[in-house]
């Protein structure tokens, strides 16, 4: 495991030799051994002087003061995870991961922003995945460039594990499966979503954790992550959400998607370590399982 140490706004670590020097064209490969760091995003470290040799270190810039273009709002965040690099909040219910239009106030972005204030540091607002609006659950954000470019990378290279739980309508005749449906815009409904020939490729694999009387939860892990996949795929399937009503689920018992973005898994882009999190039930998701297992008893 490499040995590094933040020290302020900039990541230090032991040079390969004391002869070595980073700007020297092999520098990437070097450095690189040292680090994950992309070339692109080093060789514009190296044109602004953000790469130094003192003391028989390689010294990177790495975590300069940055501001969060989004307004800061106080509001409470639940963290999950936190390090110098990245940071895990569990996203309440009826709330935007960030703004659709401009000045749209009560976003996760901004209660992130407060919190970065509040907590002396400053950092840009940089999300790596989003849930919808009334889905909840765990959101991976970024705490500088670098780590938000290995993350997107990594995501692209469905490295980052999302698991999510979902209580969805009716009895399952397949426990378990892989739903594989191509994924496109209904044109009939602006912001909603359809299976369709032609679409972009979705799949979805699914797991019944515990079937009962008028409905099920089951875990859900995506393969692609498509625009409402989840919702779309499972009433494809014959089993939309319960309070789902945009995809055909009963608002009855329940106002919102019964969907929670319970598990992430990834590894750590600078320490490699495994990092898997969970985000608890929330209570009105808890409430209705209580309630479903209590209807199936009796």
């Amino acid at each position: 495991m490499t040995v590094w140490k933040r020290s302020g706004e900039w990541l230090e670590l032991p040079l390969p030799n004391e002869t070595w020097k980073p700007l020297k064209p092999g520098g990437v490969d070097e450095i690189a051994a040292l680090l994950p760091v992309p070339r692109k995003y080093f060789l514009r470290l190296a044109s602004q002087g953000r790469i130094r040799v003192q003391d028989n270190l390689v010294r990177l810039h790495v975590f300069p003061n940055e501001e969060a273009a989004f307004k800061a709002e106080r509001q409470a965040v639940d963290v999950l995870f936190e390090d110098d690099f990245c940071l895990v909040v569990n996203k309440p219910a009826g709330m935007s991961v960030h703004p659709s239009e401009v000045g749209q106030g009560g976003t996760l972005a901004s209660a992130v922003a407060y919190y970065y204030e509040s907590t002396g540091q400053a950092c840009a607002v940089r999300h790596i995945h989003r849930l919808d609006q009334d889905t909840t659950g765990a959101v991976l954000y970024a705490k500088n460039e670098w780590v938000h470019v290995l993350l997107d990378e990594a995501m692209r290279d469905k490295r980052i594990d999302r698991r999510y739980v979902a209580l969805a309508e009716g009895v399952f005749k397949e426990k378990q499966g892989t739903i594989d449906a191509p994924m496109g815009k209904d044109r009939h409904h602006s912001g909603k979503r359809r299976v369709t020939v032609g679409g972009d490729q979705a799949m979805t694999h699914y797991r019944v954790l515990r079937q009962l009387k008028q409905a099920a939860l089951v875990e859900l892990e995506l393969e692609t992550g498509r625009t409402h996949q989840i919702r779309v795929h499972l009433s494809h399937l014959g089993h939309p959400l319960i309070g789902d009503v945009l995809y055909g689920g009963s608002a009855r018992m329940f106002h919102r998607q019964a969907l929670h973005g319970e598990r992430l898994t990834f590894e750590h882009p600078v320490t490699h370590e495994l990092i898997e999190v969970h985000a608890p039930l929330p209570l009105d998701f808890q409430q209705l399982l209580d309630k479903a297992e209590a209807t199936t008893k009796m």
